[in-house]
C-alpha cells in the first residue's frame, strides 16, 4: 500500500471501530427529526406539488447527516491526535501534504456516505422519494462530503483543544446546516432571508442533492454545481496550504 492509502485505511478503521457511535448514533438522530417534523408538519406544509412533506424531508436529512459527519470525522481525528500526542507518529513518516489531504478527506467522505446511506435506508420507510437523476445525487453527496471533510481538516488544524472545536461546530457548521433548507424551501422565507440563504454554500449542496430525487429545486442544479465546485476548490486549497506549511502541527 502507498502512504496515503495506509493513512486512509487507518482513519477509516478509527471511526469504524466505534461505528455504534460514529454511524448508528447519527442515523438515530435523523430518525428522530423525521418522526418529529414529519408527524407534526405532514398535513400542514406543502413544498412541491405531488410530493409529501415527509418525502421532502428525506433528502435534506440524508445530506445534513453526510455533511455533519464528514466534518466531524476529519476535525475530531486531527484535534484528538494533537491533544493526545499521537500525531507525532504520522509526522515522522515521509508522507507529503497531498497524502495527508487525500487520506483525511477520503475517510471523511467514506464516513459521510456510510451515515447517509444508513439515514436513507431508515427514513425512506416513512416517505419514499423517487430517483429522477441519480447522477446528481452522487455528485452532490461526494462533493459535499469532500468539502466538509476539508473544512473539518482546517478546523482540526486550527483548534488546540476540544472547546475550540466545539465552538467551530456549534457557531459555524450547525447554523449553516440548519439554515440551508433541510426542513423547508427558501421560497417560504421572507425576501431578506432568501437572499441570506443564497450566500450559504450548504444550501446549494442540499438543493442540488434534492433535485436528484425529485427533479425540482429552488435554483438551477447547474448553478448549484458551479457554486459547490468553487467552494470545494477554495476550501481544499486552504487545507492543502495549511498542511504544506505544517500549521500548528510542526514546531
Amino acid at each position: 500500500m502507498t502512504g496515503w492509502r495506509t493513512l486512509f485505511y487507518k482513519e477509516v478503521l478509527r471511526f469504524w471501530k466505534v461505528s455504534f457511535q460514529t454511524v448508528a448514533a447519527p442515523v438515530l438522530t435523523a430518525v428522530m427529526y423525521m418522526l418529529i417534523f414529519g408527524h407534526v408538519l405532514q398535513d400542514h406544509v406543502k413544498v412541491y406539488n405531488q410530493i409529501s412533506y415527509t418525502a421532502f424531508l428525506v433528502p435534506g436529512l440524508v445530506m445534513m447527516s453526510v455533511l455533519q459527519n464528514a466534518f466531524a470525522n476529519s476535525s475530531s481525528s486531527m484535534v484528538q491526535s494533537k491533544i493526545m500526542g499521537s500525531l507525532v507518529f504520522v509526522l515522522l513518516t515521509p508522507l507529503s501534504h497531498w497524502s495527508w489531504f487525500f487520506a483525511y478527506v477520503g475517510s471523511s467522505v467514506t464516513r459521510g456516505l456510510a451515515v447517509g446511506l444508513g439515514v436513507f435506508a431508515v427514513t425512506a420507510l416513512f416517505g419514499r422519494p423517487s430517483f429522477v437523476s441519480p447522477q446528481w445525487i452522487l455528485i452532490f453527496a461526494v462533493m459535499g462530503a469532500a468539502m466538509l471533510g476539508a473544512l473539518g481538516l482546517i478546523a482540526g488544524l486550527w483548534a488546540e483543544k476540544f472547546d475550540q472545536m466545539a465552538a467551530f461546530q456549534n457557531f459555524i457548521i450547525m447554523p449553516m446546516t440548519f439554515l440551508s433548507g433541510v426542513f423547508y424551501s427558501i421560497h417560504s422565507l421572507p425576501p431578506f432571508w432568501q437572499e441570506v440563504s443564497h450566500l450559504n454554500p450548504f444550501f446549494y449542496m442540499i438543493d442540488g442533492f434534492r433535485y436528484g430525487f425529485f427533479g425540482v429545486s429552488d435554483v438551477n442544479p447547474w448553478l448549484s454545481l458551479s457554486i459547490v465546485s468553487a467552494a470545494l476548490l477554495a476550501v481544499s486549497a486552504v487545507a492543502v496550504h495549511l498542511l504544506r506549511i505544517g500549521y500548528k502541527i510542526r514546531g
